[in-house]
Parts: C-alpha cells; sequence; structure tokens
C-alpha cells in the first residue's frame, strides 16, 4: 500500500497555500506545530481558518512572528537549524531538500556560494515554518509519493527584497526546468520560490491525477483574491494497492570524477551504502581533453536525498551532482534462512530466483575451507526444498 498526494497548481502555489490545502485535508495543526517546535525558532505562532477564494471554502494559514523585521538568514544557518532538530527524518529530509533546492538556485541567480546565500523572504520565520510544516504534514498524513499537475506562474513585474522582478521570478524558472508549467495572464506572483522547492523537495513527479483510490483532498487558500478564478492549490490524497511488481519513486545521482584515486573511490562508495543509498556503482568514462575518469552513480530514495548529496560532496570533493527522479519496479521478495555447518544463511527468494547473501556464504566458506560457490549452491537448494516443503 502507497499513500500519494496530488496537488493541483492550476493557479500556482505558495508555502502557506500547500500547508493549508494539506490541514484542509486532514493533517492535524496542533500536532504540525508540535513539529515545528522541534526547530529552534523563537517568537511565532501558526493559526488555520476557513475563508472563501472565488466561491470555493479553503484553509488559509496566518503565521505571526513577534519580530517586525525577521532577520535574513544564510543557508548554512537555516541547514544547522533544521538538521539538529529532533523531528522524524522524513520531515527532516523533505526540509532540508527544499532548502537544498532553494539554495542552489539562489547561488546560481545572486553569483553566490551555497553557504554563503542569504535567504530574504525565505529566510524570515515564515518560510521556515511552511517549508517544515509541509514536511510535517505530509508525514503526518502517512504520504509516501507526491505528484503534481503543470505548475501555472503568472506574468508582468512584482516588488520582493530585491527589487522589482520579472514575474515568474528567476529562481521559480530554476526550480521548475524540466517541469512542465503553464503560464496565465495575470499580473500577480501565483508561484513562490518556496511553493516550486518544495515540489522540487519532495521529488514531485508531474502528471494528471495518477491512479488512486481517493481518500481526502482540500484547498489551501493564497492571501488576496483574484479577479477571474479562485487563488487556491488544490491537494487530493488517497492510496494504491500495490502488486507484485511494486513501483518505487527513486533518485538517481550521478558525478563525473576525474581526480580521485581507486582507494578514495571505494571509501566514497562504503561511506555512501553506510549512509542508506539503495545500490552505488561507478563507470569508466572518458572526459574532455582525453582524461580517463570515473562516473559515480548512487541510487536512494527521496527522502534520503539530503544525506546522499552531503555525502557524495564530502567524500569525493566533486563540484557538482546531477539529480534525476525515476522509478524502479521492485518483484516481491522473501528471505529465509537455511542452516549450514552450523551457521544460518539468508537466502533472498524471489519470482524466479533464490540467491544466498554472499556475506553469510563468504564466512562460512572461510571457516569451514570450501568454495565460494560449493556453498552457495547448497543454502540455495536447502532454500528450495524449504520452500516446496511449505
Amino acid at each position: 500500500m502507497s499513500t500519494r498526494a496530488w496537488f493541483h497548481c492550476f493557479r500556482g502555489i505558495s508555502g502557506d497555500m500547500a500547508l493549508g490545502a494539506l490541514i484542509d485535508a486532514g493533517a492535524d495543526i496542533d500536532e504540525i506545530r508540535a513539529l515545528i517546535n522541534a526547530v529552534a525558532l523563537p517568537g511565532w505562532q501558526i493559526e488555520a481558518r476557513r475563508v472563501t477564494r472565488g466561491g470555493i471554502s479553503a484553509t488559509k494559514v496566518d503565521v505571526h512572528v513577534a519580530e517586525e523585521n525577521p532577520p535574513s538568514r544564510p543557508y548554512r544557518v537555516i541547514r544547522e537549524l533544521i538538521g539538529s532538530a529532533s523531528l522524524p527524518a522524513e520531515v527532516r529530509e523533505r526540509a532540508l531538500n527544499t532548502f537544498a533546492a532553494l539554495a542552489e538556485v539562489e547561488a546560481g541567480v545572486h553569483n553566490e556560494s551555497l553557504d554563503e546565500v542569504h535567504f530574504h523572504e525565505v529566510g524570515g520565520h515564515d518560510a521556515i515554518i511552511d517549508i517544515v510544516g509541509v514536511a510535517s504534514a505530509l508525514f503526518l498524513l502517512g504520504v509516501d509519493e507526491v505528484y503534481s499537475s503543470p505548475v501555472a506562474v503568472g506574468m508582468g513585474t512584482f516588488q520582493s527584497a530585491h527589487g522589482i522582478l520579472a514575474n515568474p521570478a528567476p529562481a521559480v524558472v530554476r526550480l521548475l526546468e524540466g517541469c512542465p508549467t503553464v503560464g496565465v495572464s495575470i499580473n500577480k506572483e501565483l508561484t513562490t520560490p518556496t511553493g516550486a522547492a518544495l515540489l522540487r523537495g519532495a521529488h514531485a513527479q508531474f502528471s494528471p491525477l495518477p491512479a488512486m483510490t481517493i481518500e481526502r483532498s482540500g484547498f489551501g487558500a493564497g492571501s488576496r483574491e483574484l479577479e477571474t478564478s479562485p487563488n487556491v492549490t488544490q491537494v487530493i490524497i488517497g492510496s494504491t494497492q500495490r502488486d507484485d511488481a511494486g513501483l518505487e519513486t527513486v533518485v538517481v545521482f550521478e558525478t563525473n570524477l576525474d581526480d580521485i584515486t581507486g582507494e578514495a573511490l571505494s571509501v566514497a562508495m562504503s561511506a555512501l551504502m553506510d549512509a542508506g543509498a539503495l545500490d552505488v556503482w561507478s563507470i569508466p568514462i572518458v572526459m574532455k581533453k582525453g582524461r580517463h575518469a570515473h562516473q559515480l552513480c548512487v541510487l536512494a530514495r527521496p527522502t534520503q536525498s539530503s544525506k546522499i548529496r552531503s555525502v557524495i560532496f564530502a567524500t569525493t570533493g566533486t563540484l557538482g551532482v546531477r539529480e534525476q527522479i525515476t522509478t524502479r519496479t521492485i518483484a516481491k521478495r522473501h528471505t529465509i534462512e537455511v542452516e549450514i555447518d552450523g551457521e544460518n544463511v539468508r537466502v533472498k527468494v524471489g519470482p524466479h530466483q533464490y540467491k544466498a547473501e554472499a556475506d553469510d556464504v563468504r564466512r562460512i566458506a572461510e571457516r569451514v575451507h570450501r568454495s565460494f560457490s560449493d556453498v552457495a549452491s547448497e543454502a540455495q537448494y536447502l532454500a528450495r526444498r524449504q520452500e516446496m516443503n511449505r
């Protein structure tokens, strides 16, 4: 069973609109407050109220801050605030992924280093609360996969902390690269950097309403009334029953390395597996100027993205990492144990194959001075017999 959330961004998306939609769909605001409170962020309150936008009843989220002008914060400070908070792993990872996406595009737009990127609107209390709040709401609703419709953006210009900017903002354009978008003839900022980053941070897949049994839905309201349509973001949440071949959303990381030794590459690959990667591999390649190099590839779940990204940078020294959201089909399998020479050997049982766990086989083969293939064959034979006798 998998729970999916589909954001219908027919009039854009912002942090407060996404959070309002999830609260409207049933996420408990008191539980959301409790999770946000884990972040060392003093002097704030959050409330939700019913409003009507274009004839549609929706939830409007308001963030009240004690300070009149909350400070702008560099990315490294926000990363530390969220990273050190006592949050569930899924909440922490989604929030960190969202701010990482924001930091990367802001660094490019303003030609700054990643750690020193200063967030203005998105560095204040309200944006941190929106981002951690959305991650908390998705967690409380048990959402495993996030989907989105094409994202609507406005036109014209708007006022920001950097002055008058083109609409959509440069950061929004970069955050939505590779994503289906649609421009509408409304001179308002419909999609904000926070809203676009929330979709990136959740590794949203873009499609029409995905296959699911609809269980709940909600509308989150923006601050303004629009003349021609409701200023809301919709979310639809439902479940899908996985069959024997389960479909799972994953992230593939790639980086090209032309200055790493074999020993260092081995250490990096081991560190990535220890960090929770599903798989790690390297491919010999030839780069520009005829340089022999390695392409390091990592497969991970979306909730591990922030951690995996950090380990890649820390262990390889690379200056850039490519990320691609995709799906993998997982055959139904289970594990059983058989006994050989007084020790247990784990055997994976799939639809078409029995595979003994290599670490268990190696340990026994070395102890009793038998070949690896001999022990593996015996373990797989015993597993087949055990399954036939069930």
